[in-house]
């Protein structure tokens, strides 16, 4: 499978000083591997005890990439209320498009 036909997912990682992180893969326990050794986002480097606390299946990378970078844009508040919700992909984009 290509990865332009490869179903894609949206994460959130949240690490032990309570940061949170948004990314998107098609793979997110390999991604949080990659993370965890260091390899990928600088934001993430040297934080210890990653978790993934929110994760969706999208389908698309159009998709995800679109949906990442409206939740990288969300305050840590609204974050934390999506982690809370932890809503599907049809949920997630009504409470986007509010």
């Amino acid at each position: 499978m290509s990865e332009q036909t490869s179903i894609w997912f949206l994460y959130v990682i949240r690490t032990a000083k309570q940061s949170l992180y948004t990314g998107i893969t098609t793979d997110v326990q390999r991604r949080l591997r990659q993370h965890q050794n260091n390899k990928g986002a600088k934001h993430l480097k040297g934080h210890q005890d990653l978790k993934v606390v929110y994760q969706v299946k999208v389908g698309g990378r159009s998709l995800a990439l679109k949906l990442e970078y409206r939740i990288k844009h969300l305050s840590k508040k609204d974050k934390e209320a999506l982690i809370i919700q932890s809503p599907d992909l049809n949920n997630l984009l009504k409470l986007l498009d509010k």
